[in-house]
């Protein structure tokens, strides 16, 4: 299978953040259950212009990784896995399988509960973490099974954007939200007459973002609608969209995603562990994450590949897109962001993070080993 240059660029760029995401939430966990604990809590708290450092990041840093995932989404659209809508197919159906499942079992737990709000948490697949271990069997990976989970991943956060803007926007101010879908208008108007210059979007961009901050929708949901607004043209080396992701890809796997996790991950290690493991909440994520995942991702893909609607690619097998689905129990960068939105007591925010962290890395170790088995067997034969 062919794949662009800009493809392996996000994969390789991709696989490195996750490796570093790796670092910065370690770093974090020790020295937030260290003597500086409360110095480090605090220092996320500090106030910058109206917002703290932590509101920041949340809501402005992220705005980049999701334009970021909104270029990549729009490049696959015209030009990759999703540009064939019979190859696009089983990565959508995957990704859909992979979030309805989850979300299911996190409900069957919490239902009619305060918590019920954190259906979303276990629906999302972190891009980076995933291909970052996939990243670790080498090149006995076959790069069609890349471009699924590549695609799955795009597909899922694409599906958290939609989730976050519908359920999880509490207050609608419509003025706000109307100026910034204007300037969203004028930016579309822009690409059709052939603007090809990125400061006007950048430009317009920011100003969408402010509105959208201030319209009660998440503002992280503008990274998105500019990516769409910013011309694709061809997609070659030239084009305003190209150059914007080339430029992208390693400001948002090397600072802004290791910075989104020392400061999202200060998890405090205290209380009762086994209490905090047997809550419904957390045992709505861990499971969704572990077990919802897996089995969603593989038998929506199997139940379309069955029924004619796609075809499995002639080098996967069932056992690969089972490992995918286990790397697709990734959640941490989303599923850490969701939660945000979803809970307001801090100790609910705390035990979640905890669980995700540890089901991200249970999900991880076990995707692993299963495509080292499978992988390796295939090679054999």
């Amino acid at each position: 299978m062919k794949v662009t240059k800009i493809f392996n660029e996000f994969f390789d760029s991709e696989k490195a953040g996750g490796l570093t995401l790796i670092g910065c939430t370690i770093i974090s966990l020790l020295i937030v259950n260290s003597t500086f604990g409360s110095d480090y809590h605090q220092f996320w708290q500090t106030k910058l212009l109206g917002l703290n450092l932590e509101h920041w990041i949340n809501d402005g840093l992220m705005t980049i990784f999701f334009l970021l995932i909104g270029l990549e989404l729009e490049r696959e659209i015209y030009q990759g896995e999703l540009s064939n809508i019979k190859d696009a197919l089983l990565p959508i159906f995957g990704a859909l399988g992979g979030m309805i499942v989850p979300a299911g079992i996190f409900l069957l737990f919490n239902y009619g509960t305060v918590n019920q709000s954190g259906a979303g948490i276990p629906m999302a697949t972190d891009i980076a973490f995933a291909l970052g271990i996939m990243s670790l069997l080498g090149n006995r990976v076959p790069t069609s099974l890349k471009v699924f989970l590549t695609a799955l991943a795009v597909i899922d956060d694409m599906g958290a954007i939609i989730i976050i803007a519908i359920f999880y926007t509490k207050v609608f101010i419509w003025s706000n939200l109307l100026i910034s879908l204007c300037i969203f208008a004028v930016l579309i108007v822009l690409n059709r007459l052939k603007v090809k210059g990125l400061l006007p979007y950048l430009i317009g961009g920011i100003a969408m973002w402010y509105f959208m901050l201030h319209s009660g929708v998440h503002a992280t949901i503008t990274g998105v609608l500019l990516a769409f607004a910013i011309p694709f043209s061809n997609g070659d080396n030239k084009s305003t969209s190209t150059i914007l992701q080339h430029f992208l890809h390693k400001p948002v796997a090397f600072i802004i995603l290791p910075v989104f996790a020392l400061a999202n991950t200060a998890i405090i290690l205290s209380g009762d562990f086994k209490h905090t493991l047997t809550q419904n909440y957390t045992l709505g994520i861990a499971l969704g994450l572990i077990v919802g995942k897996p089995l969603g991702i593989f038998f929506l893909s199997f139940l379309a590949v069955k029924f004619g609607i796609c075809k499995l690619p002639t080098d996967l097998n069932w056992k690969t897109i089972f490992g995918v689905g286990l790397l697709g129990g990734i959640g941490f960068t989303m599923s850490i962001f969701i939660t945000l939105l979803a809970f307001e007591n801090d100790t609910t925010i705390n035990n979640a993070k905890l669980i995700i962290v540890l089901s991200s890395l249970f999900a991880g170790i076990l995707g692993f080993l299963s495509l080292k088995l499978t992988l390796k067997s295939k090679i054999n034969h």
